[in-house]
């Protein structure tokens, strides 16, 4: 008992760690392999459940039927995944998997076309809405709609040639037709839609992993621009007035010694400038910080409110509390499976003195979630330190709440050095 309630635990966790787009797929596959398992209970059975007298033969063949009804089952749930991967574009189906069922398929046909020759109730066409199901479903994902359309036509008609030559005429024979265009509609319909929107999700969700990727990587060029830009003209300079310096050193002038002062004026211009670009490059933008959370979090499909402004803040408290709220938003999208996330900003005065709190709340949090504090919130803390803020971080059943105080007093005075 203990083993099965751990083996229940074990699922519910590995649920709630996939992300929102997995969750969706693993829906999507397990309900197309449920549908093939109800077809096969509520219509496999009707040979057995029909009432009337039968011989121990169409009793034994019936039996058989229903036997390999379960079987077309095990095969179709086994092909389901490999074809929705082929599908989505996450793998490639090998057309060899098509073999079984299209074996068991067959069987299955002049198993029915000769109940149906032998026993006339018209229990047994009905079977038709089921038995090709366990090979339409992947089937409906691997070719074209207008080609699925075809090939099930095709199928009508050997199953009208199977109930022929078995002995079937009369209605018996148009009996088989309306089931099979019937079960091969219902599969297009459920299948292939159901389909084409879990593959537009992974498409979005790619493209916001390239979106994410590509912008760090402009972020690096424009970095890069940069820095050539600081260091290019003025490394020239150098070199050349290093190499005329050497030059007049020579020739015993003594403009020399002018030439490396100003060698010299140059090289601390450049270290200036290069620590400018750092300082912009590694200060976050309070206010863009906050729009940028709330547009990523709603496109994630996450509510979030912002309340609070960040005018009139010190430019150090600014871009600590930006880095706080970069990282908390990194955090709700990465861990948990968050539907709200609160974001609020507020000064105020503390025991200490004027302050100002950021506190960001979020849901969704998994059972299972890290106690501990991971690498990030360290490094905040290790931001924050220098202008005295504290951060504070827990969690109450699914919710998380980071909390982050910063006093005002220390922080104009330290200004700018505490983003650098």
């Amino acid at each position: 008992m203990l083993g099965r309630i751990r083996r229940i635990g074990g699922w519910r966790r590995r649920w709630q760690a996939r992300s929102r787009i997995q969750k969706m797929d693993l829906y999507t596959r397990n309900t197309m392999k449920a549908m093939l398992w109800f077809f096969m209970l509520t219509w496999g059975g009707l040979p057995l459940l029909a009432a009337g007298p039968r011989s121990a033969l169409v009793t034994a063949l019936s039996v058989a039927l229903l036997v390999l009804n379960i079987a077309q089952c095990v095969v179709g749930t086994r092909r389901i995944g490999p074809a929705y991967d082929d599908y989505l574009g996450h793998g490639t189906f090998a057309r060899r998997l098509l073999v079984a069922p299209v074996v068991l398929l067959g069987t299955g046909t002049a198993l029915l076309a000769v109940l149906t020759a032998m026993d006339r109730r018209s229990v047994f066409p009905l079977l038709l809405t089921d038995l090709p199901i366990a090979l339409m479903i992947p089937y409906a994902l691997l070719v074209p709609a207008r080609t699925f359309l075809l090939h099930c036509l095709g199928y009508a008609a050997v199953v009208v040639a199977c109930f022929a030559a078995a002995g079937v005429r009369g209605m018996g024979l148009v009996a088989p037709l309306p089931m099979v265009v019937a079960a091969g509609a219902l599969m297009l319909i459920t299948v292939r839609p159901g389909a084409w929107g879990l593959r537009n999700m992974w498409q979005a969700e790619e493209a916001r992993d390239v979106q994410a990727r590509l912008a760090v990587a402009e972020e690096r060029l424009r970095f890069g621009r940069d820095m050539h830009d600081v260091l290019g003209r003025n490394l020239a300079v150098i070199a050349l007035k290093s190499e005329l310096a050497v030059q007049l050193a020579e020739r015993g002038r003594p403009e020399a010694v002018a030439q490396m002062i100003e060698v010299q004026r140059i090289a601390q211009e450049s270290q200036r400038e290069v620590r400018e670009v750092v300082r912009g490059y590694r200060e976050a933008d309070l206010a863009v910080e906050l729009d940028g959370a709330r547009g990523v979090l709603e496109a994630a499909g996450i509510d979030c409110a912002v309340t609070g402004t960040a005018a009139g803040l010190p430019a150090g408290v600014q871009s600590a509390l930006g880095w706080v709220v970069r990282e908390a938003t990194t955090n709700v999208l990465r861990h948990g499976n968050a539907r709200r996330c609160a974001i609020k900003l507020a000064a105020g005065l503390a025991a200490d003195g004027p302050a100002v709190t950021l506190v960001v709340e979020n849901d969704g949090v998994p059972d299972r979630a890290p106690t501990t504090p991971g690498s990030g919130l360290a490094g905040l803390r290790e931001r924050l330190a220098p202008m005295g803020g504290t951060l504070e971080a827990a969690r109450t059943g699914e919710r998380f709440l980071l909390t982050v105080t910063v006093p005002l007093h220390s922080a104009a005075e330290l200004g700018e050095e505490l983003t650098v």
